[in-house]
């Protein structure tokens, strides 16, 4: 949002005001001050006008504007009714020097994950991609992916979802026992969530993360970080599940907020992100196959290490893991 519209917005909340003094307390004209309100009308907020100035009255459901207002973290958001791929998006912002961007959209038509592989983006899901410019060598680009996965794990479980965290960059939600009873391993990515498994016991996905970036040996150029959250149970695949199976009254715009905020407080806290996904791991404990370029890892999952290195206690000793498949095995 342009800032001085943002800064109209601002004095409409705490308002009353009048415009005359809109104009004043902004450096503006009194027309400019007329623009703005109606900009923001056609926007979608409520605006009264009477005898003590305009107030603002209503704010809209979702959108770029409705989620900038109020929130509490240093992100311009660029919304879209619709898109191909929130990552792209980013990626083309990244290219022309953008940063602290969210990109945001109600509906993905063509999201690859991890490996191209596609993923349902239903509208109505929360389907956003960060464009980030942080101060860190390529290799520990993997906590940006851990800390958005904590945010929205965080985030869910605020809103009265039972989220946890499957390695590398699933948020599941786990029914039953909280034992994993098979799962199909598959990745997601900038806006989807796919998966498999039904009844008590299982785990479904809810969200899932695809983390991109550029750069050279010692610093990262850009980082791009893809979140898609399912909102609506209907019209997703077997073995996935929505916010709103969970939390019937959960309010979009604000689980976006609150998503943005948190994430932007984990990357200023780098040296707590590992023990932050630690306490809401799911992989933790569990035996688990992980798929590797090397090959095939099988073993307990035992600990999360810097940058974000699975650690896998196998037959032979402990194995660190640093990328792969991992599939929850089911209870001997």
């Amino acid at each position: 949002m342009q800032e001085t519209r943002r800064a109209v917005l601002d004095a409409l909340a705490d308002g009353p005001v009048s415009g005359p003094t809109l104009a004043e307390r902004l450096d503006i004209s009194r027309a400019a001050v007329w623009k703005h309100v109606e900009a923001l009308r056609a926007a979608g907020f409520g605006v009264a006008s009477g005898g003590e100035g305009y107030v603002l009255d209503g704010v809209p459901e979702y959108g770029g504007p409705a989620i900038e207002f109020g929130l509490g973290a240093p992100f311009a958001v660029e919304y879209h009714d619709s898109l191909p791929s929130t990552n792209a998006r980013a990626r083309e912002l990244a290219a022309e020097g953008k940063g602290d961007v969210a990109v945001v959209a109600d509906e993905q038509t063509g999201g690859r994950g991890r490996l191209d592989r596609e993923w349902v983006s239903p509208p109505g899901s929360v389907l956003l991609s960060l464009v980030l410019r942080p101060d860190l060598p390529p290799a520990h680009v993997p906590l940006l992916t851990l800390s958005a996965a904590v945010a929205t794990t965080r985030t869910a479980r605020e809103a009265g979802v039972d989220a946890r965290i499957k390695w590398p960059n699933d948020v599941l939600v786990v029914s039953g026992d909280g034992h994993d009873d098979g799962d199909d391993g598959r990745d997601n990515g900038d806006g989807g969530v796919n998966g498999d498994g039904d009844g008590e016991g299982t785990e479904r996905k809810l969200a899932g993360i695809l983390t991109e970036m550029e750069g050279e040996a010692d610093r990262a150029a850009w980082v791009v970080v893809g979140i898609g959250v399912n909102v609506e149970p209907e019209g997703l695949p077997a073995g996935a599940t929505g916010l709103r199976e969970h939390a019937s009254d959960l309010d979009r715009r604000v689980f976006v907020q609150r998503l943005l905020e948190t994430f932007d407080q984990l990357r200023a806290e780098p040296d707590a992100v590992l023990g932050a996904w630690r306490e809401h791991a799911h992989t933790l404990g569990q035996q688990v196959r992980v798929e590797t370029p090397r090959g095939t890892i099988v073993g307990e999952a035992t600990d999360i290490a810097f940058p974000g290195t699975l650690v896998v206690e196998t037959d032979d000793g402990p194995v660190e893991v640093h990328a792969g498949d991992c599939e929850h095995l089911r209870p001997a």
